[in-house]
């Protein structure tokens, strides 16, 4: 048996019986072509030859006898015979051909074993591998993936063919090392070599990959002056590499240049335009294929699938569906995952579940994609339940299944079956991929539990800046802003913030009311670029209003190129906190102008101002508005905002029958409103009747005992006041301690009532009670009912002076240049007494006093509060 092969188009190998008979080979896989000899058997190549043996004499018999034997067992794929018959020949018994027959087969097998040692035959006989038998081992080589091994034979070849080239450029590609592969081109451009349109496509996705954009356009110059632009191959890596950079227009000007389209070249500018966000241009492609007449094929039916999941389209979908089942298309599990996907992201859950049942295969990625719909659609529970019946069916997960459970179990707040999963990915070594560990990371922390998070992100052996992100968002979340802003100071040692960071640390800043931690952001998110970014534009506004800096939050907010509802929200509910019911809701009337629809949140933060600010018609007018307008069912969020309402402006009756009158069960919330406004306007009898209500509901919040105290306290009750003490003892309820903090100089300082340990204790106690003496003066009477103690004048009067905001006040005063404003938070309700006081301050030292308790913002200047009593 002969053994032909051809190289490239250059080279052919001949039957003699045929004068010379030409073969186009594929320059990818140079193959053999295989004619039984005969005795005049000769073999000839364009630009290698072997010379023809005449069989005279026995050795010569042997010697044809064993090459015939080697390609009839290549023929065969007897890889071993085949091998061991090499391994035993001298070295003048086989030919070129046999050797690259045996070369060819270890190729096929990856037999990266059998081929060395047919090697190590060739260097001890001293074959020359100069020509087609070094291109073999090369070939080899790349096949059994020793890239080393192949690189240096391939230096070692001096006549080195251009397929050769193109081959090592293409594996350099595939291995992903495309810094070489273009290093190679361009000693192969050095060489002299030929180049060919396979070349230029190896050598565009390398580019592509790099994003050398220059480089590629050089190409896409020199493409057009050899004229391969006509070569539909070379276009659609041309259009690939434009693609992949973003440069989409480019791409299309290509693909209009080309006279003669594929489907190729349609399926091309499909799949890049809805790989770059454009789904909508896909689809416009797509009809333009149809009316030119193009036959649709499996890879554009998928393509477009891909394009109506994007835009939404499922009418699209539907038409591109029914074709798919014409054609018979549906029997193709991937094409089956695309409708599936397609009609679970166009939100026709039902229509995904009819195909996920007839579906005669599911892969993984079925059931991966049924699970990612049902959390898509607000159903976690559902997708949880799938999941069991997937391991029940014994499908094994993959890490996308892994990460749709855990945001499944991250929606739902499911952490014990988080837990189960944290296990299951445990057990099966899948705690060592990137994406599954921050998808572990989210879980914990929308579940509230930072301790899991934060052991995860511990253990992670690599973490990217996703991972730094969902840890200071989730302490940021879960009320720990400190250790957001510790973590964040970490992080910015080893990565450069992005959006995401920014807009996870700001309510940090904005929890901690830290106004100069947060100036320091807004620096940096000015210099890089980043107010442009929605979240993070909106999550800046949020920070200066919850800091208390109101009139820069408007300025940002005006600043804002496109408003979205979260941001009218943000600004509204800013209003609201600092006591701006009427800019409240001119800003709420400005969203609706602007065609924004507003929705519940939004009416909590419009129902929330109009409260803080004593509008009850416009209040009630927003809840009719809500329930019969926009046919939005008010959720408890909202019925506790109306309650507040009518609490804060005395009408306690009112609010009282308003809860009776609740088509849904009243929660703690809800009471607790009432119960807050009994507060306000000294009803201890109503409040008595009220708090019966929350301790049912919340046996085991200290907050509403406290309340209840303090109601008692103020009315002078002090037996009610010592029983209620003991019940909470019984209880062992712990009481969380009312503490005040200021920001100086970046530094954060914090008082509790009664504290002596800071080091200015003394020079604070003095200026707070040089300011009470000078209340007393001008005709001021303390609020001794705001002691909360059971004692007698001065010692009441003591115990006021010691309150945590009037020692932060001082504080501030004490450390701070005349004339700039003070800035306290306080973690409770601010007392009756030291709002007077705060007031008198502001007139006598001349100072703006911003004061920010747990319900709203007290801007305090020249005697008077933005409160307006409304607190």
């Amino acid at each position: 048996m002969l053994m032909l092969c051809t190289t490239s188009p250059n080279q052919s190998w001949v039957s003699p019986s045929s004068s010379y008979q030409y073969i186009n080979p594929n320059p990818l896989k140079p193959c053999f072509i295989l004619f039984r000899p005969n005795s005049r058997t000769s073999l000839l190549g364009a630009k290698f030859r072997v010379p023809a043996t005449t069989l005279a004499g026995t050795t010569h018999r042997k010697n044809a006898d064993k090459n015939v034997k080697i390609g009839e067992l290549c023929e065969l794929g007897n890889l071993k015979e085949a091998v061991e018959t090499v391994c035993g020949s001298e070295s003048s018994d086989l030919d070129s051909a046999a050797y690259c027959s045996v070369l060819e087969l270890c190729a096929g097998n990856k037999s990266l074993k059998d081929g060395k040692r047919v090697h190590s035959v060739l260097c001890e006989h001293g074959v020359n591998v100069d020509g087609y038998v070094g291109a073999k081992l090369v070939f080899m080589y790349v096949h059994c993936g020793d890239l080393r091994e192949a690189r240096r034979v391939f230096d070692a070849l001096s006549n080195r063919k251009v397929f050769l080239w193109n081959l090592m450029i293409n594996e350099y590609a595939k291995v992903r090392d495309f810094r070489e592969g273009v290093c190679l081109f361009g000693k192969m451009v050095e060489c002299g070599v030929e180049l060919n349109s396979y070349t230029f496509s190896c050598v565009l996705k390398c580019f592509a990959a790099l994003g050398c954009v220059r480089e590629g356009e050089w190409v896409h110059g020199y493409l057009c002056k050899l004229r391969f632009v006509s070569d539909s191959n070379v276009v659609n890596s041309l259009m690939a590499f434009y693609f992949k950079n973003g440069r989409v227009e480019s791409a299309r000007k290509v693909f209009d240049a080309l006279r003669e389209r594929d489907v190729v070249s349609w399926n091309s500018m499909i799949s890049a335009y809805v790989s770059n966000g454009a789904a909508e241009k896909g689809v416009e492609i797509f009809r333009e294929m149809v009316w030119s007449g193009i036959d649709v094929d499996l890879a554009t039916t998928i393509n477009i699938l891909m394009a109506c999941s994007d835009c939404g389209n499922v009418v699209l979908g539907r038409v591109v569906h029914g074709y798919a089942m014409k054609g018979g298309f549906d029997v193709d599990v991937m094409l089956c995952n695309s409708v599936l996907d397609m009609y679970s992201k166009c939100g026709d859950l039902s229509d995904a579940v009819r195909v996920f049942e007839k579906m005669d295969r599911r892969s993984v990625v079925s059931w991966t994609s049924m699970i990612a719909g049902y959390v898509r659609e607000g159903l976690p529970d559902k997708a949880i339940e799938l999941f069991c019946e997937m391991e029940k069916d014994d499908v094994i997960p993959d890490v996308y299944t892994i990460t749709s459970i855990l945001h499944a179990c991250a929606c739902s707040g499911s952490l014990e079956k988080g837990k189960d999963i944290h296990k299951y990915i445990r057990e099966h070594d899948m705690d060592s991929s990137l994406f599954v560990c921050n998808s572990l990371m989210d879980m914990y922390a929308k579940c509230g539990s930072m301790k899991d998070a934060d052991s995860v992100f511990s253990h992670m052996p690599m973490k990217d800046i996703v991972s730094w992100n969902t840890m200071i968002g989730g302490y940021s979340k879960n009320c720990l802003p400190n250790k957001a802003l510790e973590l964040f100071s970490d992080m910015q040692r080893k990565f450069k913030p992005d959006s995401m960071t920014l807009a996870s640390v700001l309510p940090a800043c904005a929890s901690l009311a830290a106004l100069d931690r947060g100036q320091e952001i807004h620096g940096y998110l000015l210099r890089h670029g980043y107010f442009l970014d929605q979240y993070v534009a909106n999550a800046l506004v949020d920070m200066y209003v919850k800091c208390g800096v109101l009139i820069l939050a408007r300025v940002l907010f005006e600043m804002i190129p496109v408003k979205d509802l979260i941001s009218y929200t943000v600004i509204i509910a800013g209003y609201g906190m600092h006591g701006f019911g009427k800019e409240a809701i001119a800003a709420f009337n400005g969203m609706t102008k602007a065609g924004i629809e507003p929705d519940s949140i939004s009416f909590i933060s419009i129902l929330y101002a109009c409260s803080h600010s004593g509008l009850v018609q416009e209040g009630w007018r927003f809840f009719d508005i809500m329930r019969n307008d926009c046919k939005i069912e008010p959720m408890l969020e909202h019925y506790a905002c109306m309650v507040d309402l009518l609490a804060r402006t005395g009408n306690l009756t009112k609010a009282y029958k308003f809860i009776n009158m609740m088509p849904i069960e009243p929660d703690a919330t809800v009471w607790g409103s009432l119960l807050c406004g009994c507060r306000i306007h000294h009803d201890v009898k109503l409040a008595e009747k009220v708090a019966e209500h929350v301790f049912e509901l919340e046996p085991e919040n200290t907050g509403y005992y406290i309340l209840l105290a303090n109601i008692y306290a103020e009315a002078e009750k002090w037996e009610e006041v010592k029983k209620l003490r003991e019940r909470i003892g019984r209880r062992s309820l712990k009481k969380d301690p009312g503490c005040s903090w200021i920001e100086i100089k970046g530094k954060v300082n914090i008082f509790v009532a009664g504290g002596t340990s800071h080091p200015d204790a003394m020079k604070i106690e003095s200026l707070v009670k040089k300011f009470r003496s000078r209340m007393k003066e001008d005709g001021y009477n303390p609020k001794m009912q705001y002691a909360l103690i059971n004692a007698d004048e001065v010692e009441k009067e003591v115990a006021l002076c010691g309150h945590s905001e009037k020692l932060a006040i001082a504080f501030g005063i004490l450390n701070t240049p005349p004339g700039k404003t003070i800035r306290v938070t306080k973690n409770l309700r601010v007392c009756g007494d030291c709002h007077e006081m705060a007031k008198f301050i502001s007139r006598t030292s001349r100072r703006e006093i911003v004061l920010r308790d747990s319900n709203r913002f007290h801007h305090m200047k020249d005697g008077n509060c933005s409160c307006r009593g409304f607190w």
